[in-house]
């Protein structure tokens, strides 16, 4: 849904935006396209509602009609009130109480409370450098329990022991009691969920709340889940005093509906996006770039951070040298490359921040062939001895057979990625010998994103 939604709303961007002249009738046809698009998102009703009658009465204003780009101006007046519609800005989370502070996790089963609590306390540990402590309080899936101990141990943080036998508030309490002694920053309490809302969830999570005073309480929602999350929303608000939400599988289909639904329903800010299955795979939420993703637009912002925090920056000076002077350039450099592309995120992560056109441009490279192939590349290296990576030159028949079975793979496809390291190895020469002009010429006519190692051709 949400890849449509975007898709939709980058069109209308588009069309609109070269506008020269704004009427009351092409302003009408517009917000028509755009009432589709969030409906078919699962943008819940009167929210749909909200929006189209807050941005069809800045469209037909004066800030439109006297403007020069009036097309322009009305994407920018669509983008903000996305903006708006989400929460503007960033919501950062509270911690400000006598440690530990606590903060309650709420949601329905299968919302991913127990993975995102473990991403949220990696978060606090490597963004707020803070003493983190995590304790399950489901006591009806001992699963659970063990799920939240593995996570945990991912992220870093220090795990709390429960068991089925005892009950939520007992086990909250005994936790509470261990980080005063401990000298924890902050307790997470990972509630049970259930397949649906009932009373029973209700009035257990309300005496957790009752017992701990948690200084946060966020609602787990998964964004896929379309008009579901509205009902579930409502409910969890007349519960409990929601202080913020986290929004997880934004990387799924649907991205975009339940983020412009629940901020208006519940009336707490979106504090966190979970972004992907990795434990660091946890953003704050910047309403501002999320409509902007929306919009096509991309989020060249995160792009840039999510290449800063993964990137070793010495690494790259290095190669950066070795580019400059086009010598020394060797397989160990080429399956570094590879490997800072999986720090990054992959292929995907990053697609997923670029502006519109730009991800256009790329549609026809198959993300999941591409990322396969720099694994299978990746691979091949490995099986290579230290010699033969630093002088590929002596790869002849023999060798080239013994890393192929080492690697699982076809001696073709070792040939194949030699022949892409001469290529690239050819360019690094080129560079030094002061042809760099004609080279980004010819790089110019290549087709896709083949030039990058990894990429199919």
């Amino acid at each position: 849904m949400a890849n449509t939604l975007s898709e939709k709303l980058s069109r209308m961007v588009r069309q609109i935006s070269g506008q020269a002249r704004i009427t009351e009738s092409n302003v009408a046809d517009m917000l028509r396209e755009v009432r589709m698009a969030l409906l078919e998102a699962d943008v819940a009703l009167p929210v749909v509602r909200d929006f189209i009658a807050r941005v069809k009465d800045k469209a037909l204003g004066q800030e439109v009609i006297g403007s020069l780009t009036p097309g322009q101006v009305l994407v920018s007046i669509v983008q903000r009130e996305l903006s708006a519609t989400m929460g503007e800005g960033v919501a950062d989370i509270n911690l400000a109480a006598q440690p530990p502070a606590v903060i309650l996790m709420a949601g329905l089963q299968g919302a991913g409370k127990t993975t995102t609590t473990a991403k949220l306390a990696k978060h606090l540990i490597t963004k707020r450098k803070k003493k983190v402590l995590t304790v399950s309080a489901d006591v009806y899936r001992p699963a659970a329990i063990e799920q939240l101990k593995s996570v945990t141990a991912q992220a870093g943080a220090e795990w709390f022991p429960s068991d089925p036998s005892q009950k939520p508030v007992d086990i909250v309490l005994a936790a509470l009691d261990y980080a005063r002694k401990h000298y924890v920053d902050v307790l997470l309490v990972d509630t049970a969920g259930r397949l649906a809302i009932d009373e029973a969830l209700m009035n257990e999570i309300k005496a957790l709340h009752a017992a701990v005073n948690p200084v946060e309480t966020l609602f787990v929602v998964d964004a896929m889940l379309g008009q579901d999350a509205i009902n579930t929303a409502k409910a969890f608000k007349d519960a409990l005093p929601l202080t913020g939400i986290v929004l997880t599988k934004t990387d799924g289909d649907s991205r975009g509906g339940a983020a412009l639904s629940v901020r208006q329903i519940t009336g707490a800010p979106i504090k966190f996006a979970g972004t992907s299955e990795k434990i660091d795979g946890l953003e704050a939420f910047d309403a501002e770039r999320h409509a902007g993703r929306m919009l096509g637009m991309g989020d060249i912002v995160a792009l840039v951070e999510q290449v800063t925090a993964n990137v070793d920056m010495e690494a790259a000076q290095k190669m950066a040298a070795k580019l400059k002077s086009g010598d020394g350039f060797d397989l160990n450099d080429f399956l570094s490359q590879i490997q800072q592309m999986k720090q990054m995120g992959g292929l995907s992560s990053l697609m997923d921040k670029m502006p519109g056109q730009m991800a256009a441009k790329a549609k026809d490279v198959d993300i999941n062939r591409a990322e396969k192939e720099m694994v299978k590349k990746q691979g091949i290296i490995h099986s290579m001895t230290p010699r033969e990576r630093a002088k590929p030159d002596i790869i002849k028949a023999t060798r080239k057979r013994r890393i192929a079975t080492g690697a699982g793979v076809q001696v073709q496809d070792v040939n194949r990625l030699l022949n892409e390291f001469n290529q690239m190895q050819d360019m690094m020469k080129k560079m030094r010998g002061g042809g760099l002009m004609k080279m980004m010429k010819k790089l110019g006519g290549m087709k896709g994103m083949g030039g990058f190692p990894g990429m199919p051709r």
